[in-house]
């Protein structure tokens, strides 16, 4: 935190700390330059916490590896690649601080401005049938409505305007033009961006080295599908992007092997569906019953891990229920039950 590397000719690789069990996010610092002279455009921002910002305040300072003038640093805007925290928490305090744009994606901005909103709110009746209707107990319903709204803790607050990224958008950064490719299922309209100057693709979550971003589906949108979405993804990515490009992401190691990468990414998701094939044909499951078939480490009854397994789970039984292999029917409880269908 607070140092910097550099990755090509005006590339910079920035790390910041996160209070999760992922512990670091990568940040890209891109040389810029506009009608006020040379600076910065930043890449993702991580999140609000005390760590976070004295980083920012090392990284900024006139003695700092981003001074870009000699009356210290200029950041000349601020892209976010999508609306979780760890990529967007501190673009409010950045955009206000040095009078700049924020640009991302419509959809994630929108979704996000939609989180925050969330922060101080009872969890809604909608959210509580919907983890019922998965299964979960009362006592991890009382945990739901405890943390319910956390969002905003890790949020400095969003500007209220942004500049929007759209599929194919080539904008021109300092030297060199990035082309903005996107991406879904992690979120819903996540940006990459390439410079096919330099052979770069920074990736945000969408392409990680080593893990597999999560997929999941939310109270909000309980019918979506993401998982299919994310796999289509993965085959657009392979078939329009370079296996050359160096991958800059948020969270490891940048690294090459793109094509690799997805196909493995591809792998890993077919042989979840069909781990779940497999428990659904010995008899009807519920979404927290079938944990086993997708994840090696085990999920507890109550906590973070809980939320994210059953929204991933979700994720794999609406994608087989969009292709029609899976039916799904309600207890007197409405307790969702999901079957094979029969042939």
């Amino acid at each position: 935190p607070g140092t910097v590397r550099e990755i090509a000719p005006g590339v910079l690789w920035l790390r910041m700390p996160l209070p999760f069990a992922l512990n670091h996010i990568n940040l890209w610092a891109l040389a810029d330059e506009d009608e006020q002279g040379p600076g910065w455009a930043i890449v993702d921002t991580g999140t609000k916490t005390p760590e976070a910002l004295a980083a920012w305040r090392q990284l900024i300072a006139p003695d700092g590896p981003l001074a870009a003038t000699p009356q210290g640093a200029r950041i000349t805007r601020v892209l976010c690649t999508h609306m979780h925290p760890d990529h967007v928490g501190m673009a409010g305090w950045l955009t206000r601080k040095f009078q700049c744009r924020l640009w991302m994606t419509r959809l994630e901005y929108l979704t996000c401005r939609t989180l925050v909103a969330d922060t101080g709110r009872e969890a809604p009746a909608e959210a509580i049938r919907f983890y019922c209707q998965a299964g979960w107990s009362e006592e991890a319903l009382d945990v739901y409505r405890t943390r319910f709204g956390g969002y905003g803790k890790y949020m400095h607050a969003m500007p209220d305007g942004f500049r929007r990224l759209s599929e194919g958008d080539v904008l021109r950064i300092g030297a060199h033009g990035w082309r903005v490719v996107v991406g879904r299922g992690h979120s819903p309209e996540h940006a990459c961006l390439v410079c096919d100057d330099l052979g770069l693709m920074i990736s945000g979550d969408q392409v990680l080295p080593r893990i597999s971003s999560n997929v999941s589906v939310f109270p909000t949108e309980p019918d979506a599908n993401p998982l299919g979405e994310w796999i289509e993804s993965i085959a657009r990515l392979r078939a329009t992007l370079s296996d050359d490009l160096l991958v800059l992401p948020a969270h490891g190691e940048p690294f090459r092997g793109l094509h690799a990468r997805l196909d493995r990414l591809a792998h890993g998701h077919e042989r979840g569906l069909e781990r779940l094939r497999r428990s659904l044909a010995e008899a009807p499951k519920r979404a927290i019953d079938v944990f086993g078939a997708l994840f090696v480490r085990p999920i507890g009854s109550t906590g973070d891990l809980l939320g994210m397994a059953t929204g991933e789970s979700l994720a794999h039984l609406n994608c087989l229920l969009a292709l029609g292999e899976v039916v799904v029917e309600p207890d007197a409880d409405g307790v969702r039950w999901y079957r094979l269908r029969p042939n």
